[in-house]
C-alpha cells in the first residue's frame, strides 16, 4: 500500500498504459481521477477498479481532451471539489499522430499531434503545480517513451513531441526543487497497445521498412509488459523516490528500485537525462575547440 491516503491523476485512462497504472494505484491504496476522451471507457474502467479500492479511498472519472484547455480547467475543477489534494499526476495521453515523411503528411495532423503530446501535458502540469506548490510536495511522471532519445523519422510529429517533453520535465523540475515537488519522465517500453497496433497497419511505406519490422517482431513477442511501466509509475507517486527529480526513467532498462540509495550522485550529474554528445565525448579529436 505504498500510495495510501494518496489521491492521483491519471490521464489517458481508458485502456492500455493508462489503465494499467490506475489499477496499480489503486491496489497501491490511492484515490485515482481517471481522465481520458471516452466517458464509456473511463465507466468501465472504474467498475473494474471499484472492488479493489482501500477503504478511505474512492475513483472519480473526468472526461477531458488534454489538447483543449477548457476541457483540462473543468477537470481541475471537479477534482479540486471531490479532493482536498492532488499528490500525483501522470501525464499518460498520447498519440502517434501522422506517419509518413514530412512532406506528405497532413500539417492540421502534425500539429495536432504536438497539441496532445506535448502542450497538453504542459498545460496539465500548469494546472496542477500550483495545489502542489500550496501543499509543498507532489509528484509529476510524463510518459515519454523512446521516441525522445531516438530519431523516429516518418514520426516525426511523435519524435519531437516526446523530446520537447523531456526538455520540458527538466526544466520543471528545477521550477519545482524548492517546493519538493518531483518531476520526472518515463520511457515504459514498446507496449502491445492499439497505437502499436496503428503503427503496424500503416504498414512499412508509412513508417520505414526498418522500423516496421522491429515492432512486428517485437509485437508478435508481446512487447514490454504493461505492468513494468506502471510499477514505476507506483515507485515514483511514493514516498521512497522523494527527491529523485529531472530524470528520463527506462522502466525496462534502468535499476531504477535501487536508486534511493544514491540520491546524491542523481542529483550532481547528469545521468539519466538528455544532452548534447560532443566529440571528445567520443574521443574524437578533430571536433571541439
Amino acid at each position: 500500500m505504498k500510495l495510501a491516503g494518496r489521491t492521483a491523476l491519471v490521464t489517458g485512462a481508458g485502456q492500455g498504459l493508462g489503465a494499467e497504472i490506475a489499477r496499480q494505484f489503486v491496489i497501491n491504496g490511492a484515490s485515482v481521477i481517471l481522465s481520458g476522451r471516452s466517458a464509456e471507457k473511463l465507466e468501465a474502467q472504474k467498475l473494474q477498479l471499484t472492488p479493489l479500492l482501500a477503504p478511505d479511498a474512492c475513483i472519480v472519472t473526468s472526461v477531458a481532451d488534454v489538447a483543449e484547455p477548457r476541457q483540462v480547467d473543468a477537470a481541475f475543477a471537479k477534482l479540486r471539489s471531490e479532493f482536498p489534494r492532488l499528490d500525483i499526476v501522470v501525464n499518460n495521453a498520447g498519440v502517434y499522430g501522422p506517419m509518413g515523411k514530412i512532406e506528405d503528411t497532413d500539417w492540421e495532423e502534425w500539429v495536432d499531434a504536438l497539441r496532445i503530446n506535448l502542450l497538453g501535458l504542459v498545460y496539465v502540469c500548469r494546472a496542477a503545480i500550483p495545489t502542489m506548490r500550496r501543499q509543498r510536495y507532489g509528484k509529476i511522471i510524463n510518459v515519454s517513451g523512446g521516441g525522445a532519445a531516438n530519431p523516429m523519422p516518418m514520426i516525426s510529429a511523435y519524435a519531437a513531441a516526446k523530446a520537447g517533453v523531456v526538455r520540458f520535465t527538466e526544466s520543471l523540475a528545477l521550477e519545482c526543487r524548492d517546493d519538493h515537488i518531483d518531476v520526472n519522465a518515463i520511457a515504459p517500453g514498446a507496449l502491445r497497445t492499439q497505437m502499436m497496433d496503428q503503427l503496424l497497419k500503416a504498414g512499412p511505406a508509412k513508417v520505414g521498412t526498418k522500423f516496421y519490422e522491429r515492432m512486428k517482431r517485437i509485437a508478435e513477442e508481446g512487447g514490454t509488459p504493461l505492468g513494468l511501466g506502471a510499477a514505476l509509475c507506483v515507485f515514483l507517486g511514493s514516498a521512497d523516490s522523494d527527491g529523485i527529480t529531472g530524470k528520463l526513467i527506462a522502466a525496462q532498462w534502468d535499476r531504477w528500485e535501487d536508486w534511493p540509495q544514491h540520491l546524491d550522485e542523481l542529483n550532481t550529474s547528469d545521468v539519466y537525462t538528455l544532452r548534447r554528445i560532443t566529440g571528445r565525448d567520443r574521443d574524437k579529436k578533430w571536433g571541439d575547440r
